[in-house]
């Protein structure tokens, strides 16, 4: 396998370039570039490596004008601190994801994900979706998300705002949103889906039943095992609890 590192931090590129040769021995780190011109004018003198790990935010640019320029024919991981935004459209179109600062048992699932992948697919057809709307959409911040929801009701539908929306709860099939006013919709979508249409910014994905929005969050206390319990106004009827996995996420969710 033959492998080429886009990062301008060099600390992460030496730190990626042992977890990747400490894990995958028999791999081949071509290069390690740190710029969006070095990247094109790199991989324009160069066979496609079979696989590139990417940051997102390099000194010149993104990293979607390499793809858009060259569109190589290799796999990608992307290695980002960037938000959930950026995840979320990258998640279509490469192979993972790792959040910074990248830990060996992350790396480790990444690349088994890869295995699989390789298995079933080839490179040409993973990789064979348009880069270049996405790279101007992060350009021009052009992303849209829900603002709306229309909720049946007995007779018809009823509109609701997504910002009065505290929480929605998944149970047994159905989502239900509850708003700040403590009223209760039952809507068509799970929350798989709504969680790509919500502002990541307001809105985040405590665990598999429990989407809160930031303006509902009242508390939070630690729970054991690294856990966190989440308090809401209204208060929910269930636990909020965000896993030792994501409570990292949370916190700088919060904090931002």
């Amino acid at each position: 396998m033959n492998v080429l590192i886009i990062e301008d931090e060099l600390p992460t590129q030496r730190m990626m370039t042992e977890l990747i040769t400490s894990l995958r021995p028999d791999w081949q780190i071509l290069a390690c570039l740190d710029s969006v011109r070095d990247s094109v004018a790199w991989l324009k003198k160069h066979p496609d490596p079979d696989l590139i790990f990417s940051d997102i935010q390099l000194s010149d640019g993104i990293c979607f004008e390499i793809f858009d320029a060259v569109q190589p024919q290799s796999f990608v991981i992307f290695v980002t601190s960037y938000d959930e935004y950026a995840i979320q459209a990258f998640r279509v179109n490469s192979v993972d994801y790792l959040l910074k600062p990248i830990e060996p048992a992350m790396l480790e699932k990444s690349i088994e994900k890869l295995d699989a992948m390789q298995k079933q697919v080839k490179a040409t057809e993973l990789l064979g979706s348009d880069y270049k709307d996405l790279a101007e959409a992060l350009l021009s911040g052009q992303k849209k998300y829900r603002t709306r929801m229309a909720v049946p009701t007995a007779d018809g539908f009823v509109k609701i705002n997504v910002n009065d929306i505290a929480y929605l709860y998944s149970s047994q099939k159905t989502t239900t949103a509850t708003t700040f006013q403590q009223v209760n919709h039952v809507v068509d979508h799970p929350l798989d889906k709504l969680e790509k249409q919500l502002d990541p910014e307001q809105f985040f994905r405590a665990n598999r039943q429990f989407i809160i929005n930031i303006d509902a969050v009242s508390r939070v206390n630690n729970w054991f095992n690294g856990k966190l319990i989440v308090k809401t106004k209204p208060e929910s009827e269930e636990k909020i609890i965000v896993s030792r996995e994501r409570a990292r996420f949370f916190r700088n969710w919060l904090d931002r």
